[in-house]
Order: structure tokens, then C-alpha cells, then sequence
């Protein structure tokens, strides 16, 4: 599994924003958090969340659950390094909640123009366990080194609403509400929902994602991306070996990873490959690769 990271900073210079760039370079060329704290900034609304375009599919100005997601993808790129605008984030998500703990999958926007239709047309009254999971996911990745995210009753709420829901599965959930979930609760050490959740799970860890394009699924290390955690016993070794490979082997000759899913605008095309690279390279370095 030879991964050029010369290559993928190549790759970051020509095609990726700068946004991605600073986080590449936070993580792979000793950058300054600084930098990328202040690329971010630009994404910031004064309500304390993130809107234009910081979900690539997500081209509203407004403040919106998949813009607090990539929000704390930075900050925990960032670690040990701490900035004040991650629990100000967990105000705003306060803010957003639902009675019930969770955060609906996307606010109203007035502008949805470019943004996939399921950002759009999201109902602002029901809690999503898909974007409520993946969210908080990333929080506790925050919380790690920020005390002031591991403290703020948001991200309690969200946790235990999630759990709440995940308890209630009684039927295979959609791939990506499964997928999100099933990462959550590894990342918690949640052993026994980690092995209910995997009774969805066929034994090539391969399920299909509905309504995406052809071939379009999640897979094993989609759903046990921990070397440590307890989401890989559900897998055999050569099955976690085979992934694995699969996503090493995915770098293209100018240096990047592409996403294998649909992009709404010219804009998130270009975005979306980007943020999978410095993604990807994360998620290989986690396990030994890189």
C-alpha cells in the first residue's frame, strides 16, 4: 500500500480549496492551525454556525447542521490546539435541537440554489439520527482535546438522543444512517449497540446505499474505521485487510481520492475531492498507512 503524499499535496495546490489545503497542511507539513481556523472563518455566520457552501452540496449562506459537521471536522484537525468558535458551535447546535435532543437534518433555506435536493426540501421539525450521529461523531473527536466541548450539555443531548434511537432499530436503518450510527457508538466504546447494529451488517460489510448511484455503498471500514475499536471484531481480518487496500489504492495519478457519490453544482464537484483526500490520508494514517 504505497501512498505518495507528495503527490497528494500536489494534488491539494491544483484542485483543492483553501480551506482543505490549510487542514492538509495542519496535518501532513506541520501547518499552523491558525491558518486553517481562519479559513474556516469565512463560513461562519454571526449566529455561531457555518453555512455557504462548507458542505459542498449545501450552497445556502445559512447556518445548517452539515456546515457544523465540517466546522468540527477543522477543530479536530486542529487538536491540541483549541479555539473558542467550537463551543459556540455547541450553541448554536443548542439552539437548533429539537424538544427530543436531536437536530433536524437540514433548517430552512431561502436560497437553495446548487444545494441536492435532500439538503432542500429537509423537514426542520423532525430530529435526524443520520446527521445528529455523524455530528456529534465529530464532536467527541473535538471533546478529546477541547474541555469546553467535552463539557457543553449539547453534545450530552445529542449523545443520548442518538443512543435512544439506535436502541429502537428493530429493521435495517438506510446505509448512511447505519453507517453514522454503527461509528458513533464504536467511537463511544458502546459495545453492545456496536454489536447490535452489526446483526444489519452482511459479512463483506457491503450494503448498498439507497437512492445513490450505481454501486454506491458503504463498507467495512465505513462502519469499523478504528483499528481499536470494537467495530472491527465484526469483521474478519481479511475482510478489513481487502477494505483497506481498496481505499489505499484509490489514489488517482495526480495525487487525490474521488468520491464515488453524486455532486450538485460544478463547485461541490471540486470541493467534494478535496476534503475525501485530506479525509482519506487521515483515515489511512489512523491505521498505520500513511
Amino acid at each position: 500500500m504505497n501512498i505518495d503524499i507528495d503527490s497528494a499535496a500536489t494534488f491539494m495546490a491544483t484542485q483543492a480549496r483553501l480551506l482543505d489545503r490549510r487542514r492538509f497542511e495542519v496535518l501532513f507539513r506541520e501547518g499552523d492551525p491558525a491558518a486553517a481556523l481562519a479559513a474556516l472563518e469565512g463560513y461562519r455566520n454571526p449566529d455561531g454556525g457555518y453555512g455557504h457552501g462548507l458542505e459542498p452540496d449545501c450552497r445556502s449562506a445559512t447556518s445548517q447542521p452539515g456546515g457544523a459537521l465540517h466546522a468540527f471536522e477543522v477543530f479536530a484537525d486542529i487538536g491540541p490546539v483549541t479555539s473558542p468558535r467550537a463551543a459556540e458551535l455547541c450553541d448554536w447546535l443548542a439552539s437548533i435541537s429539537l424538544p427530543d435532543g436531536g437536530i433536524p437534518f437540514a433548517l430552512p433555506m431561502p436560497d437553495p440554489f446548487g444545494s441536492a435536493p435532500f439538503w432542500a426540501s429537509a423537514d426542520p421539525s423532525v430530529s435526524s439520527l443520520q446527521i445528529t450521529a455523524i455530528v456529534a461523531l465529530v464532536a467527541h473527536r473535538v471533546a478529546a482535546h477541547d474541555p469546553a466541548v467535552a463539557a457543553h450539555p449539547w453534545l450530552a443531548m445529542a449523545t443520548g438522543y442518538c443512543l435512544g434511537e439506535i436502541e429502537k432499530l428493530d429493521e435495517t436503518p438506510h446505509a448512511l444512517v447505519l453507517a453514522f450510527a454503527m461509528k458513533l457508538v464504536d467511537a463511544l466504546g458502546e459495545t453492545r449497540l456496536v454489536e447490535k447494529l452489526g446483526r444489519f451488517v452482511p459479512d463483506d460489510g457491503v450494503v448498498a446505499v439507497g437512492g445513490g448511484i450505481e454501486g454506491e455503498a458503504m463498507r467495512p471500514v465505513d462502519f469499523a474505521p478504528d483499528p481499536d475499536g470494537p467495530a472491527r471484531k465484526l469483521f474478519r481480518p481479511e475482510v478489513i485487510e481487502a477494505d483497506l487496500r481498496r481505499v489505499a489504492g484509490g489514489q488517482c495519478e495526480d495525487g487525490g481520492w474521488r468520491v464515488d457519490y453524486t455532486s450538485y453544482s460544478p463547485a461541490a464537484a471540486l470541493e467534494w475531492n478535496g476534503m475525501f483526500t485530506v479525509g482519506t490520508l487521515s483515515f489511512l494514517r489512523n491505521n498505520g498507512l500513511v
